[in-house]
């Protein structure tokens, strides 16, 4: 024991040998063909460090590998029952890339005669890091979880992962921060418990989910997760956002037979609170009929729906969306490979259809202080079709003085935009 605490030892430590040897354990440790460490410096009898350690060209779940300010504490004791045994190994920063891949059988290799005096099994006690990166590739782009502190603990002969802190940037996802997350990696299952992100910086909004996904034959995944609070206008289309807001609730459910899209199946329902839609084109349009400016601007009492998809079918049902008073929508539609069908029952409050000539031959029932017609929706999700306005045209066909009396009302709005009139 006393060679070990002696000067030779710390040459030893510190040459060539000893990096060598612990780069290709590293390595194969972690899967990769080979590493490389920067040297090795022994700071006291039982630490050492090193400015960095690299790999890449990883064979399965670790793609590359960049460390940064590494420093280790080993039990010297352990070399005597060929054990290394590190206490904690922590890492100021660093970034992994991880992958999907299909797990194979590996070949073992043969081992030298001499291996039989060197420690052959690794215990670590606890990984940290302040500041690690972990990204990945997503629709071709890269994703990932940035400036997370990670913290790696043993979890039998496996190794369980927990986070927290750090922003997940993600194509189709606006940027989320992360509070905490728990995840399992062993040779055959991810295990992610305890997903819990916020909305923005502040720590609003609040996204929790749980899933499994199959890293060996079986490469099946299911994932689960729970909405509070999430304002709706971070994950519209750029063109939506002005247009519509509110907080979303709600939860989904997906699940598949591999990671694909085009494997997926799953369910879900969303409700929306203080619910707001501004100057949409359509409903300019119906204000500028109906001279009721309001319907520029309204106010949801309700907003809710469930939906379940298959790929590529996504059923939309249950579809319920108020303004108390005004109007409301229900009904079911479906979109498949970007197809849109469906039918919805529209009612609007009598006084907003005074315009309309004859109205009751397309608003045919009266029930909870609205009067309903039945529209048919068809086209893309691109370019929506809808059988509503067709009806309406052939309405003002059949009494030409309406049509005429809603041409002067359009010629006295216009007048009044281009001339500046009250």
């Amino acid at each position: 024991m006393i060679i070990f605490f002696s000067p030779l030892a710390t040459h030893y430590l510190e040459g060539g040998a000893f990096r060598a040897a612990m780069e290709k354990e590293t390595a194969a440790g972690l899967h990769f063909r080979g590493g490389h460490y920067s040297p090795i410096r022994r700071t006291s009898a039982s630490t050492a460090e090193s400015e960095s350690f690299e790999a890449s060209n990883g064979e399965r779940a670790l793609k590359f590998i960049n460390a940064h300010g590494i420093t280790a504490r080993f039990d010297p004791w352990g070399v005597f029952i060929r054990q290394w045994r590190f206490s904690e190994i922590h890492v100021e920063s660093g970034e992994v890339e991880i992958q999907i891949y299909q797990a194979n059988t590996e070949a073992v290799a043969q081992k030298p005669w001499f291996s039989f005096f060197l420690p052959n099994r690794v215990y670590i006690d606890r990984i940290d890091s302040e500041h690690a990166n972990i990204v990945w590739q997503f629709r071709g782009e890269r994703a990932g979880l940035f400036g997370t502190q990670l913290i790696i603990t043993p979890h039998d002969r496996d190794f369980d992962y927990a986070a927290a802190g750090g922003k997940l940037k993600m194509a189709l996802l606006p940027d989320l921060y992360l509070r905490r997350a728990n995840v399992l990696i062993t040779k055959a299952l991810v295990t992610a418990n305890d997903i819990d992100l916020a909305c923005d910086q502040g720590n609003n909004g609040s996204i929790r989910g749980k899933g499994t996904a199959g890293i060996g034959k079986d490469r099946k995944i299911e994932f689960s997760a729970n909405l509070d609070s999430v304002p709706l206008r971070d994950w519209l289309p750029h063109k939506w956002k002005k247009h519509l807001s509110g907080n979303a609730y709600g939860s989904f459910h997906c699940m598949g037979i591999d990671p694909k899209l085009e494997s997926s199946s799953g369910e879900g329902s969303l409700r929306v609170q203080d619910a707001r839609a501004d100057n949409l084109p359509f409903l300019e349009k119906v204000a500028e009929l109906a001279r009721e400016k309001s319907f520029e601007h309204l106010e949801l009492t309700d907003c809710s729906l469930n939906f379940t998809w298959r790929y590529p079918n996504i059923e939309i049902k249950d579809i319920a969306l108020e303004e108390n008073g005004k109007f409301r929508v229900e009904g079911a539609i479906s979109i498949d490979r970007r197809a849109l069908k469906g039918a919805i029952q529209l009612g609007i409050a009598s006084q907003h259809l005074d315009w309309l000539p004859n109205r009751e031959q397309i608003f045919t029932r009266h029930r909870n202080g609205y009067l309903w017609t039945s529209v048919h929706l068809s086209g893309t999700i691109d370019h929506p079709q809808q059988d509503l306005s067709p009806r309406i045209i052939e309405l003002f066909k059949e009494s030409p003085a309406a049509y005429l009396q809603l041409l002067f009302r359009q010629l006295e709005e216009w007048l009044k935009k281009t001339l500046g009139g009250d």
